[in-house]
């Protein structure tokens, strides 16, 4: 297969940990036979030094033309009075919107290796969390109708969702539990909001089509406790936009290792941006310390979704579970008296295991 990849390696650490990223997987592309090519892109604070804007037209065009988006980290304290506008994180929304990006996938999963990290318990961790939160982008309260009244006493923010917007991003979360245990769960408050009942009544139709995946429900309010009591319950969790949000920062916390974790944002085809959740972490940019894991996940997330190369993203995802189970730790995943790697031997321990 002959693969196209935008890189935008931004600000901080986002270099050096999408070069690791690339390193992995040009392994991967001459161990399965398959080409990739890349095209990098300036986005965020270091296109703002360049050109004077965060995102511009030729980076968005030059994205639009790949086959995928693979983005390492935005922004810094550099950037940090400038305003609303004109800041760096204003390059992803810019990428997101540009590029008809509305679901977001989200994996929350605890290596045994670091288990000590979670604040969960042990008898909850043994029990195993690897899940999937499937969030709406686009839509309901964050894009709703909003306003204040003429005095200034009242405000009011809208969510609105339409059957086709709900259909969209369920299909994605149905799609997704096939490849992996073939369970959904929608979180709603279907008690309260109408909106809510719509989800429920559109997500109940289409799990028809997908008589292998097991639909379950639970109010949000119940999802949020469950993800601390139970998580071993969930495989695939389907929200909309705010509920996605909250829920998903909090399944990031659960692992204890935010430099794990990766993250996807999808259209309707194939199409897709990859990046680490964390930040830019300017303080040790180019200091060989930064974890690239999550980029390196993140690299294989696109694999599996946008390519539909399900054993080259797994040979990542065993490469990454070998290298900690021989004990390479970057500083942030090390507990006291582990010895630390580097980024680039980090990489490089993960590709020379693919």
């Amino acid at each position: 297969m002959d693969i196209k990849i935008a890189l935008v390696p931004g600000d901080g650490i986002g270099p050096d940990i999408v070069s690791e990223a690339v390193r992995v997987l040009d392994r991967v592309a001459s161990k399965f036979g398959h080409s990739i090519s890349y095209k990098e892109i300036d986005a965020g604070g270091i296109s703002i030094d360049r050109y004077g804007m965060p995102l511009t037209e030729d980076a968005l065009e030059n994205a639009k033309a790949s086959d995928a988006v693979l983005l390492g980290a935005v922004g810094g304290p550099k950037w940090d009075s400038l305003p609303g506008a004109k800041r760096p994180e204003k390059a992803l929304l810019g990428l997101r919107s540009g590029l008809g990006l509305f679901c977001n996938f989200r994996p929350a999963v605890i290596y045994p290796e670091l288990a000590g990290a979670s604040p969960l318990k042990d008898s909850v961790i043994k029990q195993g969390v690897d899940l999937l939160v499937v969030r709406e982008l686009t839509g309901g309260i964050y894009f709703g109708e909003r306003g204040r009244s003429d005095d200034g006493e009242e405000a009011y923010d809208t969510m609105r969702y339409s059957r086709s917007e709900i259909l969209r991003i369920a299909k994605k979360a149905f799609e997704a539990a096939r490849i992996r245990r073939k369970r959904v769960t929608l979180v709603d408050k279907a008690n309260v909001l109408e909106s809510s009942r719509l989800w429920r009544e559109t997500v109940s139709e289409l799990a028809a089509s997908y008589s292998d995946v097991t639909l379950d429900f639970m109010y949000v309010d119940n999802a949020a406790m469950q993800l601390v009591r139970n998580p071993a319950h969930f495989d695939v969790l389907l929200t909309e936009n705010m509920f996605g949000d909250i829920l998903s920062d909090e399944a990031s916390m659960i692992t204890g290792s935010i430099g794990m974790l990766s993250s996807a944002s999808l259209r309707e085809d194939s199409f897709g941006m990859y990046e680490p959740i964390h930040g830019s972490a300017p303080d040790i940019a180019g200091k060989d310390i930064a974890n690239p894991i999550a980029t390196i996940l993140s690299a294989a997330s696109m694999l599996r979704y946008s390519f539909s190369l399900e054993k080259e993203a797994v040979s990542i995802e065993n490469a990454v579970k070998s290298a900690l189970s021989d004990g390479i730790r970057t500083r942030d995943i090390a507990t006291e008296g582990e010895k630390c790697v580097g980024t680039k031997e980090c990489g490089k321990e993960i590709e020379e295991r693919i």
